[in-house]
């Protein structure tokens, strides 16, 4: 990179470069600058093309390797540098102040002090911008916004008022330099609230695990991965095996296998498995490129609504020149044909669209709720039918161990002391009930038993001794596993459960124990109940692998009447296809690995923010606070985003309208209707970015 130094003090020094720096360069050149170990602080003046830098004064070395740096800084460098800032520079206010005067003040310069000849052969030359820009849709067999302005300006041309079209283009490069900025501001909003989700990984410190919040990873450390649980970071497996859900970042609907050597990456999930993966990039930096891809592919996520009136926007342009041609024909006008051509709906129907859906994104974003593209809202303000998985939903995130049932010889300590043992490896609220069940009687649970393979919705399995252990429901241990139960023991059992949640434990065919699990209800979970059914729910369902007196009380509990109990996740979606196939628009609600299914089967997929990355990967929207309060506030936003989409949407169609039959009519002149137009745009849009009341 050439510069020239034209200013100097111990510690810091400025340079002039060759030319400007485009705006989109100056972030990524300051943070590729920073990365110089010399330089402590970089600032990009991309306006005049000057740079600061600072460096320490006290190190003799410091400025020439500096300036060395600086020197080496190529395109290259710059576009390497470009992923460790996208999207987190918020668009200046400033920048665009500065944009705005320089358009203002180079237009009326030139109007004032250049002679004729010149001012005109300058707006023919700027003329050019447009003209490429409308033959570019042409040539691409589009008839579009850059075709009516180009031949709007082209119209002026014709008539020799070299001045209009001067005003005109003035206009348009204001117009578009607003929209530009709102919507860049929109975006950068969403994604800085994103960025604010906090996420949590397992590190391995000499050779414990212990868990950190993973913007805490660094380059280096090591970190274990297991069944449903994030992968937070880029990184190499250094061993182990799982099978990875990669969808958000492929598309790939399957996941892949994993083992030694692979690399994996932040955003995805495991489904089945463990790893311990080996951090190759920051979480900072990859959290925020999973983020800003997800922001870029909300784009094809569009709700019916904004896809049709998109289109619509596009399918009027043509219609713009036929009303112009019909004009030419019968006023015999260039004037009334240039404001034929000068307004149009395109741009506005696109922008306010575009500034709702990301304006709602993004306070959805604050209030905790992630939603994946805008027609998920559309699907939610419309949904008539809710579905809630049990455990972990409407029940608390953390449910406790009641009782400890011995059979077989067992005693109640050997049988949680192993049922922990077990169930450590896996992220299930139930599973970690054991779990802190175990510790807080004190009970070692080192692992004596074989690999572990975790059943999905059904339980896990192992070997002990040779013999083969399960756990889990009732379902996997005496139908899958067919372990015979007396008749006794069942109905001890089921007195002692007595609407509690049960796990079986079984060895080599045996039962030899049950875990009676407490599972509360969340607070405020009727109450939410309540009002989503007042808010258009019209059928409100409960779903559980858990036995019917369990599934009867928490139903009960939280105000729900039909519910069904006793299902393997793929009757929980057979019920959530079954609900569709009668034309109800469902909404499903879980938080486990064993809720993908249904969560995939539904119009909307919500999981609940306390539960898998599985599940989070696969549901439409993640509630990150865990609460049904959360649940109500997403139904009342994505109706009002419809409600407001709808409204601009009718006050731009008017608007539009009457500013055309105004030009038509020679009530006002072509330069007053762009001026008009593109401020309505920018009103509209500033308007629709504020926040919604939920």
């Amino acid at each position: 990179m050439q510069y020239t130094i034209v200013s100097e003090i111990p510690g810091r020094i400025r340079v002039n470069l060759a030319g400007i720096v485009p705006d989109a360069d100056a972030e990524p050149l300051r943070v590729a600058l920073e990365k110089a170990p010399a330089i402590e602080s970089a600032r990009v003046y991309a306006r005049i093309g000057s740079v600061a830098l600072t460096y320490n004064a006290a190190d003799p070395a410091a400025r020439d390797a500096a300036l060395n740096w600086l020197g080496l800084a190529d395109a290259a460098a710059v576009d390497a540098a470009r992923a460790d800032c996208a999207g987190m520079a918020a668009p200046s206010t400033d920048a665009l102040l500065l944009n705005i005067a320089e358009l203002v003040g180079f237009h009326y310069a030139r109007r004032w002090f250049l002679p004729a000849p010149i001012r005109a052969a300058w707006t023919v030359w700027s003329y050019r911008k447009f003209l490429a820009a409308g033959l570019r849709s042409l040539v691409n067999g589009r008839l579009d916004v850059p075709v009516l302005d180009a031949a709007a300006v082209g119209i002026s041309f014709a008539k020799g008022d070299f001045l209009t079209a001067g005003s005109t283009m003035f206009l348009l490069n204001i117009g578009e330099a607003l929209e530009d900025y709102t919507k860049a501001r929109s975006q950068h909003e969403l994604i800085y609230s994103l960025l604010a989700m906090p996420e949590t990984a397992r590190r391995i410190e000499a050779g414990e695990e212990v868990g950190v919040p993973s913007s805490d990873l660094a380059e280096g450390d090591l970190i274990v991965v297991r069944t449903g649980m994030p992968v937070c970071v880029d990184g190499t497996v250094e061993r182990g095996r799982a099978m990875v859900n990669q969808a958000a970042l492929t598309g790939e609907p399957l996941a892949v296998e994993r083992v030694e050597g692979d690399s994996v990456f932040a955003g995805t999930a495991c489904e089945d498995g463990e790893i311990f993966v080996r951090v190759t990039s920051g979480a900072g930096n990859t959290k925020l490129r999973s983020i800003v891809s997800m922001v870029e592919q909300s784009e094809g996520l569009k709700s019916s609504v904004q896809g049709r009136r998109e289109r619509l926007a596009d399918a009027i342009v043509p219609w713009n020149f036929l009303l112009a041609g019909a004009v030419a024909l019968t006023t015999r006008s260039l004037v009334k044909t240039s404001a034929a051509l000068m307004v149009d709906y395109s741009c506005a129907l696109k922008l306010t669209s575009s500034i709702s859906v990301l304006a709602a994104m993004s306070q959805s974003a604050r209030a905790g709720f992630t939603v994946k593209g805008s027609r998920h809202f559309e699907q939610l303000a419309a949904a008539d039918t809710i579905v809630f998985d049990k455990t972990g939903t409407l029940t608390a995130a953390t449910p406790q161990l009641a009782d400890v049932l011995a059979f077989a010889g067992w005693t109640q300590e050997e049988v949680l002391r192993f049922s922990a043992c077990l169930e450590e490896h896996f992220p299930h609220p139930v599973a970690r009930a054991v779990v802190h069940a175990a510790e807080a009687r004190g009970l070692e649970h080192r692992e004596r038993h074989a690999e572990v393979e975790y059943v999905v919705a059904h339980g896990i399995a192992s070997s002990l001794d040779g013999k083969r252990v399960v756990i889990g429901s009732k379902h996997f241990v005496m139908e899958d596993e067919h372990v015979d139960v007396p008749a006794s023991v069942a109905e001890k059992i089921d007195e002692a459960a007595c609407g509690l949640s049960t796990l079986y434990l079984a060895v080599n065919g045996e039962l030899v124990g049950a875990l009676l699990i407490s599972d509360p209800i969340k607070p405020g979970v009727a109450e939410a109940i309540g009002t989503l059914r007042k808010l258009g729910f019209e059928h409100i369902v409960m779903l559980t692998g858990d036995n019917e007196a369990a599934a009867a009380r928490i139903a009960a509990d939280a105000g729900i009447t039909e519910f069904a109990a006793n299902l393997l996740p793929e009757d929980k979606r057979n019920y959530v296809a079954h609900l569709r196939e009668q034309g109800r628009r469902v909404v499903m609600v879980g938080d486990g690995v064993n809720d993908s299914p249904s969560l995939s089967a539904a119009d909307v997929g919500v999981a609940m923010g306390n539960g898998t990355a599985i599940a989070r990967e696969v549901a439409d929207v993640t509630l990150n606070r865990g609460d049904l309060c959360s649940l109500v506030a997403l139904r009342r936003l994505s109706m009002e985003l419809m409600e407001r989409m709808d409204v601009t949407f009718r006050e731009v169609i008017g608007f539009n309208s009457t500013l055309l039959a105004l030009g038509i009519a020679g009530a006002i002149a072509p330069q007053t209707s762009s001026l008009l137009h593109n401020t309505s745009t920018v009103f509209f849009s500033m308007r629709d970015s504020r926040a919604y009341a939920m």
